[in-house]
Formats: C-alpha cells, structure tokens, sequence
C-alpha cells in the first residue's frame, strides 16, 4: 500500500518503487494513515444507499472525502469523536450563542466572528444547521449542514471525527466541553473550502454571506454617518450582521486598550444607557477567541463607569461580568478604536414571519462574461457595450425620506474564480436608460454618463453599489477590467420595496451599426430555461434525479431542437457518465435540480464559447481552434496537454465535436478544482493518500 503520492502542477507522478513491501512497511505508513486503511477494510456501503461515503467498524459514518492538512496528518493528531472526548456529549447545550465560539490553533477569527454573529438569528442558524441532529435518537456519526453558494443553498456532510492532540480540540471548541455544534459547522465550512487550512485567514463578510446568503459591504468608520447609534440601530433593525476591525499594527497584537490589530470582532447590539448623570451611547462587541477584552472605559473589569448604573438597567443589557470576550463601550471610543466595519444585509428570503426585524427585499440574476461574445472590459476600452446589460426600474421610493428617492444596494460576485487560482477585477455601472433605450448601444453610451458606478475595479469575491436615485428606469452594467476575460457572476439588487430586474438583449445584427454576432449563441442552441425545466422534469426519475442515461435522453433532445442539429450523433453515455459524476455532490451517481442546473449553466457558457470559436459553422473545431476556446473558457494548457487533447478527445479528423467539446472542459475544469482543493496554500504541489488517488482516478 502507498502512503501517499505527490503531484504537481508543473511536473508528472513519481516513479512507483519497485519494492513495494517496503513501501507499504508499518514504520512508514503513519498512524491516522493506518487508521483509516483500518476503518476501509472492514468497512460496508450503507444499505441502499450508493454512497462512495463508507461506514467503518464502528458502524458510524466516515467521511473519506475531507481534505486533510500536514497538520491533521500528524503522527500525535488523533482524530476523535465527541463520545470519545467526554461522556455524555450534546449538539447544543442551552441554546446555540454567541458565547459558544473560542478560537483554536487557526487564524480564523474571521469566520468565528461571523458563526457569533450568525447565533443572534435563531432562524439563520437553523437554516444553516438543520434541527433534529444529535448524539443520542438516530446518531450514527454524520451531520449535516448548509451553505449558501452563488444564490442557492448547499448541503455538506460530514463525519463528527474531530483533531485532537492530548485528548483536547485542536481547532474550534465550546467554553462547555460537552458541546459541539461550532466545532462540526467550522468543520464542515473547512470541508466547503477545501480543507482546515484553506481557513487561516479570511473575510468575515465572505463567511457572512457563505452562511447568509445575504449582500455584504465593507465601510470605513471614519465616513460613517454622525448620528451613528441611530445608523447601526437601523442596520441591526434590518437584521444585519456587523463585524470591526483595526488594521492599524501587527497581526493580532493589541493597542494600549487591549484591541487587537487585524483582527475580527462582531458587534451585536447598541443601547442608550441611564447612568446617574444622563445617558450613554455604548456598543456591544465579542471578541470570537472568548478572552481579551477591551480595557478601556466601560471595559467589565476596571471600569468605574458601570457602578453610575442601576443593576436593573445591567440586567436589561444582559450585562455578563467575566472574561467571556464580550463587552461594552462607548460610541466615541469605538470610533477611535475601529477602522473598518463590514456589514451583512439580510434579505426577505431569510426573514421570519411576525419579526419586527425588516430585512431588504431581494432579486437575483446569474450571468457570464464569455470571450467574443459578451464580455466588454471597463468603459473607452470600445466594447463595453458587449457586456451583459440590465434593465432596473424603481419604482417605489423610499416611506421615511422626505425627498423622491429610491434606496438600493446592487451586489456583483464573481462565481468560482478563486477555484480557478485567479480573481477578475470586476465593477458595477448603472445608466439611466428610457422606454426605447432597453438596450444601451454604443452611440447610446457615447451620449450619456453613468448615475453611479463603483468607485474602482476591485478583484474581491463581491463588490457593492449603495445609494438611491429618483424613480425611473435604469441600465446595469456589470464588467470586468479587461476585455475578453471568462467568467460567471451574479448580480443581486436588494431594495426596501423591492423591484425589477431583467437581462436587456442586443438588437438583432441588422439593426446594429457595428454589426455583432448575439449577445448569447446559445439562445439558438438549447432550449430556454423553462423549457429546459420541462425536459429536466421528462427525463428524470420519480424521485426527481437525473442518472446519466437520463442526461444522456435529455442532451440529445435539446441539441435536436437548435442550430447545433447533427451534433447529438457524437454524444456518447460515457460523457454522460462523467458530466454527471463530476457534477455530483452527494457521490450518487444522479444529479438533483439544483445540481442539474449548475450544470446546465456551464453548458449554456460553453455552448457560447464553442459557437464563437466554430468559424466556419462545420459544428466541430479545428484543432488549432482548441487552445484559444479552452483560454475562453479560463483555462490555459500547454503543448503536452494539447497533445493529449489531439489523442484522447479528438474525432479521427482531428477535430472536437460539440459534445466532446463539453466533455473535454468538463474533465479539465474538474480535476483543476480537485487539484486547487487540496493545493490550499497555493504551492502548486500536493500530497494525497493512495485511497485519495484512487477515487479521484476512478470516480471522475
């Protein structure tokens, strides 16, 4: 048996050893290694269920499928479950809080603030942690939880095996050591972004929104408003999530007050507070590590300034004197002490009926940047009118402002680009637009300038436009900096009455004075997403899953019906097989909708690409065709691969047809994001065990 196989992203395997006795020797197969070759050789399919997810000798659930770190591979690492650290072990004790959350040997302050915040929301944390988990009716070692991933929520399960070193958490852990739920939703978040490392530092906004599926902004305290008690009580009336920051000094050393520099902290409540001499404008905040507080005025140690309070006022601001990592302070000394804030807007999607909190109403659009097609780069570049155009019309101003106005916040997040090891500087522009401009051309633009845009082109996951403008009708525009770059977004518009949001479509050619091929080939190619629904719904099982001879049925009717007429001739099961295992996150074999659909939306960008790359309409590329399809597509090869592609995926003629085209991104975009999964520091190398391999090989 081989311990383990290195791979690198610019070399080949090693050699195998001839000896391979020695190789698989005890002494050199490591402890958790042993372990787990141990829990494969006894270990069973559940029944009935398919799953490539095993149960080990204890009949309790093994997630083979968690990327493990240097650390965790530790010879003194024990991986432990909860029934192993303490006697009688409890999902929650007492209500899952903010007090639950102390930080272990990660740098991810930044998603513990987030998980203190999210805890204020019973309805969130329910939505993100499903009820009915525990450890005693039904256990048996696996729990669930989900994540808002680019406009729908995902599940992740795992295992409730956790690192220990001395029999103690090395990583998230309750203040109770009888609970558990912080430490197995950092773990399943770990798994989400490719292993516990892959979380040394991080956004909190990004955590936020992961758990959220909210719209987050990032503010400077210095510009916030003056009357700032009553801006943050309007903030948390919406239900906004709210962490701080000072960047001012080293990595988590503290200032003369006890702040921590670059370090994530999460502000959960202000109060007016009646002291002896009048009130006091204070701010609740918690330090994620469940020590170090603030030690300055108000501080619950030290200060004096609590004892010209009533303990029946203490008692209402659930005032807790320890060192637990919350604490108060005044309004005046959080500015002095705070540089940026990073806000978390809910959306009425996530709100509970009857609660007085009154979140944005939310409407949402996925969209792509494709190469030649619809993807324009920054305004004077001459082909920023090819990107995708909006129409935004508001209608319903704002109910506590004097003037007409329309407040709304636009949020543009680029899809996956961090899987691809590269992030687009992205922006968002916002134009004013009539009822016979619902397509701004570039005579158009040249006319006009926009009414808001973003203040630069930022590479973050998310940028936000906030601000209001009169009722009207309005044109969004969302680009990159750089023409022809591939990419996929969403595009979410949060308004407090809500509104409309519609893709503006190109004119036909003729009508165009620079004429352009459409915006979208594929609207010609496949059926439209209602009618794709319609077939999802034909050719699916009863239990509303799609296998691959269903895929299989459901692509050679829809490439029947458009331009691409012909081309089903060449698609075979076996690509089907892999769209779908490789789509599939369950490790099933089948595709539920919401997996079909993230699907469906790559095929939809590639069908784009593949038409502007089929110069002369013969329904196949040529092979020097190829590479520059696959850069429009974001992904760049050398000379070895292409001839490996000129092997393996080509027709006898030396071309790819349309649905080896498919095939042939999908395996790579594939096993470039298993790749990065593991490779979570960026080296460009990685280490994976022997069952690793195998199933990344086997199941593909």
């Amino acid at each position: 048996m081989i311990k383990s196989l290195s791979v690198s992203s610019e070399g080949s395997l090693p050699p195998l050893e001839d000896d391979v006795d020695s190789v698989c020797s005890d002494e050199l197969l490591g402890s958790q290694s042993r372990r787990w070759l141990a829990d494969l050789l006894t270990a069973d399919l559940p029944p009935e269920s398919g799953d490539v997810n095993t149960v080990g000798r204890d009949g309790l659930f093994v997630d083979y499928h968690f990327p493990l770190g240097e650390l965790e591979m530790q010879d003194d690492v024990k991986w432990k479950r909860p029934k192993e650290l303490c006697q009688s072990p409890q999902f929650i004790v007492n209500g899952a809080t903010r007090l639950d959350v102390r930080q272990g040997e990660l740098n991810d302050c930044w998603l513990l603030s987030a998980i203190a915040s999210l805890s204020l929301h019973r309805s969130l944390l329910m939505k993100v942690m499903p009820p009915g988990q525990s450890f005693q009716d039904g256990y048996n070692g696996c729990f669930s939880f989900r994540f808002w991933q680019y406009g729908q929520w995902e599940e992740v399960r795992i295992d409730d095996l956790l690192p220990t070193q001395d029999n103690k958490l090395i990583y998230l852990s309750s203040p109770d050591r009888r609970e558990f739920w912080s430490s197995l939703l950092e773990k399943a978040y770990a798994k989400l972004k490719g292993g516990y490392r892959a979380l040394d530092m991080g956004l909190p906004h990004e955590a936020m929104v992961d758990m959220t599926g909210g719209v987050t902004e990032v503010l400077n305290v210095t510009s916030l408003p003056r009357d700032l008690p009553a801006f943050l009580k309007d903030l948390l009336s919406k239900g906004a999530l709210i962490n701080c920051a000072n960047c001012q000094g080293p990595l988590e050393q503290r200032n003369e007050f006890g702040i921590m520099f670059r370090h994530a902290y999460s502000l959960t409540a202000v109060e007016k507070v009646k002291t002896h001499y009048g009130t006091e404008a204070l701010v609740r905040l918690l330090n994620p590590w469940g020590r170090a507080e603030w030690e300055g005025p108000w501080s619950d140690r030290k200060s004096k300034e609590w004892n010209s309070v009533s303990a029946e006022e203490q008692k209402r601001l659930d005032r807790v004197r320890r060192e637990d990592g919350e604490f108060w302070m005044s309004v005046s000394d959080f500015r002095q002490n705070f540089e940026m804030m990073e806000v978390c807007h809910l959306t009425d999607a996530l709100s509970e009926p009857g609660s007085a909190v009154r979140p944005w109403s939310c409407t949402m659009h996925h969209g792509n940047w494709v190469p030649c097609v619809s993807a324009g780069g920054a305004p004077g570049g001459g082909l920023f009118w090819q990107n995708p155009q909006f129409s935004f019309v508001l209608s319903e101003v704002d109910s506590n402002k004097d003037e007409r106005s329309c407040s709304f916040v636009l949020a543009l997040m680029q899809k996956h680009q961090r899987r691809r090891g590269t992030n687009l500087s992205i922006a968002l522009y916002i134009y004013p637009a009539n009822k016979e401009n619902t397509y701004l051309l570039p005579e158009d633009l040249s006319r006009r300038h926009p009414v808001r845009c973003s203040p630069q082109y930022s590479s973050r996951r998310e940028v936000v436009l906030r601000g209001s403008l009169p009722p009207g009708r309005y044109i969004i525009i969302p680009s990159t900096f750089k023409a022809n770059q591939q990419g996929a977004f969403l595009l979410r518009v949060l308004t407090e009455q809500g509104t409309t949001i519609t893709p503006a479509h190109k004119p036909a050619p003729q009508d165009i004075s620079s004429a352009t091929e459409l915006s979208f080939p594929h609207q010609a190619a496949l059926p439209s997403p209602k009618a794709t629904k319609e077939l999802f719904k034909k050719h699916c099982n009863k239990k509303g899953l799609c296998r691959p001879v269903h895929l299989h049925n459901l692509l050679t009717e829809a490439i029947k019906a458009g331009v691409l007429a012909g081309s089903e001739k060449y698609l075979a099961l076996e690509h089907c097989k892999s769209m779908v295992v490789l789509m599939d996150t369950q490790g099933i074999a089948q595709l539920n909708w919401p997996e079909f659909q993230s699907l469906w939306d790559k095929i939809r960008r590639w069908t784009d690409i593949f038409l502007a790359f089929d110069k002369n309409k013969t329904h196949h590329l040529e092979y020097q065709e190829v590479t520059p399809a696959l850069k429009a597509a974001g992904i760049l090869v050398d000379d070895l691969v292409m001839q490996l592609v000129g092997l393996r995926y080509t027709e006898p003629d030396l071309t790819i047809s349309y649905p080896g085209f498919l095939y042939l991104l999908m395996k790579l975009e594939s096993m470039i994001h298993k790749f990065q999964a593991y490779d979570m520091v960026g080296s460009g190398a990685i280490t994976v065990s022997y069952r690793q391999w195998l199933h990344m090989t086997m199941y593909n």
